[in-house]
């Protein structure tokens, strides 16, 4: 197996944003499954905070491009590249 060195990672703010839909989704599902983890008494305050967080999330991570594979991103260093020459 051959390990690739790119001159680029994946940024801190990719990680972040995906680190905080995990932990959104995980969070929804164990409140549908009945096992709450926020310690909220009231049920229905809690799946709102929980659907917020899921949909905030998820809308975060949608509107960013993600770059994980080593192709994306040598794409966003080319896309860096040309926008820089443009201006």
């Amino acid at each position: 197996m051959n390990a690739h060195i790119t001159t680029r990672a994946v940024s801190a703010a990719t990680i972040a944003r995906t680190a905080v839909l995990a932990m959104a989704l995980i969070n929804q599902i164990l409140s549908a499954a009945g096992k709450p983890v926020l310690p909220i008494e009231s049920a229905q305050l809690e799946q709102l905070i929980s659907t917020g967080f899921t949909t905030v999330s998820a809308l975060v991570n949608w509107w960013f491009n993600n770059s994980f594979t080593k192709e994306a991103i040598q794409a966003d260093a080319e896309f860096e590249r040309l926008r820089k020459s443009v201006k």
